[in-house]
């Protein structure tokens, strides 16, 4: 090799390698430039974190009350006391019309509820009237102040969100179970070399077979997926009505969109060779997928679907909100009352079934992996 043509050499290798430079530079120019833009789109201010901390706090522990608020919490108590009883009564003569003198006038029916209501209270025995507002005075304490901790800890209270709780684990449970026993099998329609397996032949009519199949399994996945689940649960609440069953379909699809991607690609990296040791025996397609697919894949499904298990016990809490049941349901109504107490509990449970998920989930992953 002479002189000249090691010289081009040396010349076209810097000038490839200067290429090579110039489209990284180019690459994380634009990286960069994203990043900037969408940075101050955001409007991302780290500094303002610490600027409210206090309202943090505030919102997070409640805020101190004046005497004032005190004061008009006490009288307010005083006052609700009476009204509370005044409302009672007018829920009973409402249901015995007949063993009362009070007419079908709403006006007439309040007047007489009052004079009931101000001849209970005037029978009623200083120790029971002074607990009936001091009830009161502590709820609206609790309300003005504000403030997620400390949590609602009364039995019943407790009672009724672990009941929601294990409705909302139900939710979770069969929308995640639907969502596998649908996605395994689309998965190998949505996987290239399983549709080669099912569908084999080089001729046109195979070939357009396997090439449609898995255009509509994708573009199906694709639609599942493409829609939150607090979307769906909206569309089947109005559908089929307020209940757990939308969300479980919600769960279902929504998932199914993601685990049928999941699994089709856990298909497509799976070693050929097994493959064509079974083919070479004379095993047919569904004999291929259960003996040389489905043992390589099972490791992800298992890992996968254990992951979105978790997921959707989660998810099925924010259903709740739109009325597809569960402790959501309780969640939106205590929000929308301000009785944020009651909230702080319901997550602390969520949070707490969420860890004993994840541990018993990590010892299934360990038997099974």
């Amino acid at each position: 090799m002479d002189l000249v043509t090691i010289t081009a050499s040396c010349s076209g290798f810097r000038l490839f390698h200067a290429w090579k430079k110039a489209q990284r530079a180019f690459t994380v120019a634009i990286v960069l430039g994203i990043l900037g833009v969408t940075y101050v789109w955001t409007g991302i201010q780290p500094i303002k974190l610490w600027e409210k901390r206090h309202h943090a706090w505030t919102y997070l522990f409640g805020r101190k009350l004046t005497d004032q608020e005190i004061q008009e919490a006490q009288a307010m108590a005083e006052r609700m006391v009476e009204v509370v009883l005044t409302q009672n009564i007018v829920h009973e003569l409402k249901k015995h019309p007949g063993a009362t003198n009070t007419s079908a006038d709403t006006a007439s029916l309040t007047k007489e509820a009052k004079s009931l209501a101000a001849e209970r209270l005037a029978a009623m025995p200083a120790n029971e009237r002074q607990a009936m507002i001091d009830k009161e005075f502590h709820r609206l304490l609790d309300e003005k102040r504000g403030g997620f901790f400390p949590p609602q800890t009364s039995l019943s209270s407790v009672t009724t969100y672990l009941v929601a709780l294990l409705e909302t684990l139900a939710i979770a449970i069969w929308g995640s179970l639907l969502a596998v026993l649908w996605a395994l099998p689309a998965s190998f329609l949505a996987a290239r070399n399983g549709l080669g397996i099912l569908f084999p032949g080089d001729e046109v009519f195979y070939r357009g077979l396997r090439a449609a199949a898995y255009f509509i399994t994708r573009r199906l996945l694709d639609f599942c997926r493409g829609f939150n689940e607090f979307v769906m649960a909206l569309v089947f609440v109005a559908v089929i009505g307020l209940g757990p069953f939308a969300g479980v379909m919600a769960l279902a699809i929504h998932t199914f969109g993601i685990l049928g991607k999941v699994f089709s690609e856990a298909i497509e990296a799976i070693d050929p060779g097994q493959v064509e040791a079974i083919t070479a025996t004379g095993a047919g397609p569904l004999q291929v997928l259960s003996f040389s697919v489905l043992p390589q894949v099972m490791p992800q499904v298992i890992s996968y679907s254990l992951l979105r298990f978790e997921s959707n016990v989660r998810s099925a809490t924010i259903l709740g909100f739109c009325g597809a049941g569960g402790i959501g349901f309780l969640m939106f109504d205590k929000l929308n009352s301000y009785q944020y107490r009651d909230v702080a509990t319901m997550m602390a449970l969520v949070i707490l079934a969420v860890t004993i998920i994840d541990t018993l989930c990590g010892k299934v992953r360990h038997r099974f992996i």
